[in-house]
């Protein structure tokens, strides 16, 4: 066994071993391939991944359990128990 891929033994005979021992491709500034493809300005970069949603309604179900837990404590708040001065004094 060689170096490792992340945490993992490379195994032996591995099919791209060379590649991975040559590491990632490094481009200077301003030559070709760096003028051809300029890097993404990180505000751009942002907007590509902002309509991602992993989890396809997840907010609607968050929303509904909100209104649920709403609709829950305004019953609460509404229905206050009203003791009787008499019935306290008994505990």
């Amino acid at each position: 066994m060689s170096m490792g891929i992340g945490y993992m033994p490379m195994p032996e005979g591995f099919r791209y071993e060379k590649l991975w021992k040559a590491g990632r491709p490094q481009h200077k500034k301003f030559d070709e391939f760096w003028c051809r493809h300029p890097p993404m300005d990180l505000g751009k970069r942002a907007k590509i991944f902002a309509p991602f949603s992993a989890l396809k309604g997840f907010e609607e179900e968050i929303d509904s359990s909100q209104r649920q837990v709403r609709i829950e404590q305004e019953r609460e708040i509404e229905y206050v128990p009203v003791y009787e001065s008499s019935s306290i004094s008994n505990f």
